[in-house]
């Protein structure tokens, strides 16, 4: 008879996430070896990863990463859920084939872009789309104006969204540390000069994601990149995982060896950005926004986790010459917990802005 699994309450599997993301301390790391630790990180706001990576790693250098991605070592691409992440440029070409049907799905799991790729030749639209991104980068709008003059009767503005179904890359300047740019296009093979893998068994990215996310169910998964069925992929590695419980009895997932701190390690304030991986990697986010907390998500808002955990959501406004990092939480917290909040939050903001003054307004709670 197997031995009974052991079971893991939601404090567990939150300690165990913050340990593998790097949020219960900061690390000494690269930002490219981070990227590639966390298998790509969400990037549809261009500032987001670096205040991911600038709450994971000690002395974070913005530049670093912006230098990264301006020379193609890291690349914003379409990819988990068909949106932007950023990836090493090692990883674009090798998780693309794994994520393509999630992507596919998300584009023509819209109406409007479905009915317009209706009796339409779409392999035609994509190698049009891809000879017109490689003579110079194009917006989706510049790809809708060029659909109209060879198919009029589309809705071409829907008919654009073939872009997607394309492994593309976002260029530079877009992306880079505070410098903006129009979100413009080209091929992945294009922009990195090497060619897309084939390979799209999900296995070992799978095993990365658990090192990185876990313990997790097989939904989890699935939340996190967008790819379904995966019942067969853990199947296969089942004999070469550890198979725990959370105290809901769902089976859990996890590489051994994996880190599963104790409960009662400390867990410090940390400020994520708009859309991080870790909140958005599981299907089931107890571990890390409780119950109570509703509506976390809002265009804007980036996240502030005080003893590990969703507790307020934050925002930078500009004030004449001035930086106010507003932050709202949806509890009241300690004194002890504004004043970590408050300390944090500056230091966030001398990152944002480092010649300029800054504050922290902390709404009561």
């Amino acid at each position: 008879m197997p031995p009974r699994a052991r079971v893991l309450s939601d404090r567990e599997l939150n300690r165990a996430l913050l340990a593998r993301q790097l949020l219960l301390r900061r690390r000494r790391a690269s930002p490219l070896a981070t990227v590639e630790r966390l298998v790509a990180m969400q990037a549809q706001v261009p500032r987001d990863p670096y205040v991911a990576l600038w709450s994971r790693l000690e002395d974070f250098r913005p530049e670093t990463l912006s230098r990264a991605i301006q020379t193609r070592r890291a690349v914003r691409m379409t990819l988990h859920r068909g949106t932007l992440h950023l990836v090493t440029r090692a990883d674009a070409l090798a998780l693309y084939p794994v994520v393509r049907s999630a992507i596919d799905r998300t584009v023509y799991g819209q109406r409007p872009f479905r009915a317009a790729f209706e009796s339409i030749d779409i392999e035609v639209v994509k190698t049009v789309f891809a000879t017109l991104l490689e003579e110079a980068p194009r917006t989706r709008a510049d790809l809708a104006s060029a659909a109209a003059e060879r198919w009029p009767e589309r809705d071409v503005s829907s008919l654009g969204y073939a872009l997607y179904l394309l492994p593309n890359a976002q260029v530079t300047p877009r992306g880079l540390w505070r410098t903006s740019g129009r979100a413009a296009f080209t091929t992945l093979e294009h922009w990195l000069g090497g060619r897309v893998a084939n390979d799209p068994i999900p296995d070992a990215m799978l095993l990365r994601y658990l090192a990185a996310y876990g313990p997790s169910t097989v939904a989890d998964a699935s939340a996190w990149c967008g790819v379904r069925p995966l019942v067969d992929a853990f199947e296969r590695l089942r004999p070469r995982l550890r198979i725990l419980h959370d105290d809901r009895g769902r089976e859990l997932f996890d590489v051994p060896r994996a880190p599963l701190p104790d409960p009662r390690t400390p867990a410090p304030v940390r400020f994520l950005p708009e859309y991080d991986n870790v909140l958005l990697a599981h299907q089931d986010r107890r571990r890390i926004v409780p119950v109570s907390v509703r509506q976390w998500t809002e265009v804007g808002w980036g996240s502030v986790l005080v003893d590990g955990v969703v507790a307020a959501r934050w925002r930078p406004f500009e004030d004449g010459d001035r930086l106010v990092l507003r932050v709202e939480p949806f509890e009241r917290l300690t004194p002890n917990e504004r004043k970590d909040v408050v300390a944090e939050g500056r230091r966030l903001a001398g990152m944002l802005t480092p010649e300029a003054e800054a504050s922290v307004e902390l709404a009561k709670g």
